[in-house]
C-alpha cells in the first residue's frame, strides 16, 4: 500500500476540523447544540496550527517560501483570535447562537486559508522536508499534543 503524503494527511486533518464545526452548526439548527464537537474541532485546529508552525513552516521558510509562510502565520493569528472569541461566547453566558454565527465565520476563514495552504504549502511538504523532519511531523500527526500554554505567533497582533 502506498504511503500517504504529508499533504494528504494534513488535508485530512482540515476535513476533520471542518466536520466538527459543521456538526456543531447542524446540532445548533436542530435546537440541541453539541458544543463539545465545536470545542474538539477548535482543539484540533489549535494543535494543527502548532504542528504547522513548529514542524512544517521552518523548513519551508528555509527553502525560500518566506512570503507564503508569512501569509499562513498571519492567517493563523486570525483563526486563533476567532477561536478565542468563540471560547468567550461559550464561557459562563453560553451564548450558543452567537457562537454559531462566529463558527460560521470561522469556517469561512478556514475555507479561505485552506484554499491557499493546501495547493501552495502542502504540495511542497514531501518535497522540502528532509527524512528526519518528515518523520518527526508524521509522529506528531499520529499522537502529538499541543504543548500547554502554547499560542500561535500571530495570535496577539
Amino acid at each position: 500500500m502506498p504511503r500517504i503524503t504529508l499533504g494528504a494527511a494534513l488535508e485530512a486533518e482540515h476535513r476533520e476540523i471542518d466536520g466538527g464545526i459543521e456538526r456543531f452548526l447542524d446540532t445548533l439548527r436542530q435546537g440541541a447544540p453539541d458544543t463539545e464537537s465545536l470545542l474538539r474541532a477548535m482543539g484540533g485546529l489549535r494543535r494543527h496550527i502548532y504542528l504547522e508552525e513548529a514542524f512544517l513552516f521552518p523548513p519551508l521558510k528555509d527553502a525560500g517560501m518566506t512570503m507564503p509562510v508569512f501569509v499562513m502565520l498571519r492567517e493563523h493569528g486570525e483563526l486563533w483570535r476567532a477561536m478565542d472569541g468563540i471560547d468567550a461566547l461559550l464561557g459562563d453566558a453560553q451564548d450558543e447562537d452567537a457562537a454559531g454565527r462566529s463558527a460560521v465565520e470561522l469556517l469561512s476563514l478556514l475555507d479561505k486559508h485552506n484554499s491557499k495552504e493546501e495547493p501552495i504549502i502542502y504540495t511542497k511538504a514531501d518535497e522540502v522536508l528532509d527524512t528526519d523532519a518528515s518523520a518527526e511531523l508524521r509522529i506528531f500527526l499520529t499522537d502529538g499534543e499541543l504543548p500547554d500554554g502554547w499560542v500561535c505567533s500571530g495570535a496577539h497582533t
